[in-house]
């Protein structure tokens, strides 16, 4: 069986500045059709570290396209959790490079984002939530919106989400599902009207969050009232902790590998449930 070799993107020298980097490298270790690449990239830090038992030697921005087109013959895919100012920067390295890449760092110009890899030779999965279970919430959202527009007309709203502190952008999957309530209400949304809580306190007394994961986690609360006033619609959809973002990453990798002949398409996390 031939392991799909996995660069990661968004290491650091400490876990806690790059959480999700060390998540998915530490997983990709564990898993027998995989295996991880011992070069990685990094925002400022550069020289070898260890991932649990494997070594790994990190490179700094200004030799990422060396590296990538380097050590190419090394790895197949590059899974990128960055910052969201390296989003489409990244974007354009990878093609570039010609290496698939699945992008979980939200932010960027997003349509500038898809319109790279459609133009490249490579595909990617630029998504902005990889749980499972969100991503079915998700699209139940945006059924409502293609299938009843205008629904809520008139109506009021209440778009609220929590994250870890150092999240430093809104919410990327609030803002992908926007569209949809666009549709319902019949109106534009500004993602202005989405309230951040980035207070560990608030989210635990706010949201229920346990104070231990209070450093990891994706509270999405949406609230709408209508306009006569008689019915109120209340969702939300709460993840404790980056476990379930894990598994839904290591899904992608599979999804985008098995489709390296591909090019120009972009894949969504749907795309990859429904397999």
């Amino acid at each position: 069986m031939k392991k799909i070799g996995v660069m990661i993107a968004g290491l650091s020298e400490k876990p806690e500045k790059g959480k999700m980097a060390w998540l998915v490298a530490r997983a990709i270790g564990d898993e027998e059709d995989m295996f991880l690449c011992p070069y990685g990239l990094s925002e400022n830090d550069a020289g070898p570290i260890r991932i649990d038992d494997r070594p790994v030697t990190l490179y700094s921005m200004e030799a990422h396209a060396d590296i990538l087109k380097s050590m190419r013959p090394s790895f197949d895919l590059v899974v990128d959790f960055t910052q969201p100012a390296a989003v489409n920067r990244n974007a354009e390295l990878y093609c570039a490079a010609g290496v698939p890449f699945v992008m979980g760092t939200t932010g960027g110009d997003r349509k500038k984002l898809i319109e790279t890899i459609e133009k490249s030779s490579i595909s990617a999965i630029p998504e902005t939530n990889f749980s499972p279970w969100v991503n079915v919430v998700r699209e139940m959202f945006r059924f409502a919106g293609k299938n009843f527009p205008g629904a809520f007309k008139g109506g009021k709203r209440l778009f609220k989400e929590g994250h870890q502190p150092k999240k430093p952008d809104p919410s990327g999957t609030m803002i992908s599902v926007l569209p949809a309530f666009e549709e319902l209400f019949g109106e534009p949304i500004n993602p202005s009207e989405i309230r951040m809580v980035r207070d560990a306190l608030v989210q635990e007394l706010e949201y229920g969050v346990p104070e231990r994961d209070t450093t990891g986690c994706g509270y999405h609360m949406y609230r709408f009232r209508s306009a006569n006033g008689a019915v109120d619609l209340n969702f939300e959809h709460n993840i404790r902790g980056r476990n379930d973002y894990v598994d839904g990453v290591l899904k992608a990798i599979r999804f985008l590998a098995a489709r390296f002949q591909e090019k120009g398409k972009v894949f969504s996390m749907v795309d990859v449930l429904r397999g």
